[in-house]
């Protein structure tokens, strides 16, 4: 079952769900990251990602 929009994953946790990952604030940017990687970095900083849409 996949896990819904809008579900939020840190920093070097594990991806939940296979998509499109926003970070959560400013600056911002979006990813496609699979499922079963570890959520990235931005600009050094560890951060909250938020699924915005599936792959």
């Amino acid at each position: 079952m996949k896990k819904p929009i809008g579900t939020t994953a840190r920093t070097a946790e594990i991806c939940p769900e296979s998509g499109v990952w926003k970070v959560v604030g400013s600056p911002t940017t979006t990813a496609p990251i699979a499922k079963g990687n570890r959520m990235p970095p931005y600009s050094g900083n560890a951060v909250t990602w938020t699924l915005i849409s599936y792959a």
